[in-house]
């Protein structure tokens, strides 16, 4: 008799537990899906593969990193790869392959830091301007306008220009000139979803705008812009290489991987190593976004999901 209510419970958890799986069952076929589609695309799993290992590098680069990518050598200057300097030595006797590694987890602040800048100011600016419409909406979108009227690099470089060339400055630089791409992504979804109707009934029932906007239009913004952003991340790093490479990011010693490529210029005709690996870098990882981003394109388009 001192077992029963032990079976029960057990039974009843059982129970509880296939019904959790059978109302989750939609969800669970769906992310069965995505995953079959994602194993079909090979430049998917391609940019997944680069990235992975991107992410990786940066996560363990103290561990992974020879040497320190700032200790020089003067004595062992531009030496030429070899068996205990795969990536050769700089002007400096540094170790370039110890500068590239730790510049990966550089380039990974970089992305976290303005993706996250730029989407928050993206979807304020967006979402408010989608919903409220009118002169809110005219104001906040030619302001918006002026900001695409010019290329980005050459925004961000005056941007740069204007502050004091830093790192930190280079990252705010950047993030000012990114947050126009979600912008204008938040405005369309907000203008179509404000006009649902299960949104006239939520305002019916004395919902607040900010409340609305918050839980019921920012949710339903945020697939879109999750893509696009994917595919901007290679930008966000050719952006902040091309100001490290002149002079307008990332300042000396610091391994960032524009700046590196930007030390071994004068040096290019005799000593390669010093910018091909940095760049082959860049060009790898930049690639690797590419990839991904299309690939989640293709995953998400609702006519390869049918």
């Amino acid at each position: 008799m001192g077992t029963k209510p032990s079976s029960d419970k057990k039974i009843s958890g059982q129970s509880a537990f296939k019904e959790f799986l059978r109302e989750r069952k939609p969800m669970l076929d769906d992310v069965r899906h995505t995953v079959y589609l994602w194993k079909k695309t090979p430049l998917a799993l391609v940019g997944t593969v680069i990235i992975c290992l991107f992410l990786l590098v940066a996560l363990f680069a103290p561990l992974l990193a020879p040497y320190s990518p700032i200790a020089t050598d003067l004595s062992r200057k531009l030496e030429a790869p070899s068996a205990a300097h795969p990536f050769g030595l700089d002007q400096f006797g540094r170790d370039v392959l110890s500068r590239v590694i730790m510049g990966a987890r550089i380039e990974v602040s970089i992305i976290v830091i303005i993706s996250v800048i730029s989407i928050v100011i993206g979807l304020i600016v967006g979402i408010v301007a989608g919903y409220f419409g009118g002169i809110i909406d005219e104001i906040l979108m030619r302001i918006t306008d002026i900001f695409l009227a010019f290329p980005r690099l050459v925004l961000a470089m005056a941007f740069a220009a204007a502050l004091r060339p830093t790192l930190t400055n280079a990252i705010i630089a950047i993030s000012l000139v990114e947050w126009t791409v979600y912008a204008r992504l938040a405005r369309a979804e907000a203008m179509k979803i404000r006009s649902q109707p299960y949104i006239e009934a939520i305002r019916a029932v004395g919902a607040s705008n900010i409340k609305i906007m918050v839980f019921h239009v920012l949710p339903m913004s945020i697939s879109p812009i999750i893509v696009q952003l994917t595919m901007r991340m290679g930008t966000i790093i050719l952006t902040a290489a091309s100001l490290g490479f002149l002079g307008l990011g990332a300042q000396p010693p610091l391994p960032e991987w524009g700046a590196i490529v930007s030390d071994g210029r004068s040096y290019l005709m005799n000593n390669w190593w010093i910018t091909a690996f940095p760049g082959m870098a860049i060009a790898v990882t930049v690639l690797g976004f590419n990839l991904l981003g299309d690939g989640i394109r293709d995953i998400l388009d609702p006519r390869i999901r049918r």
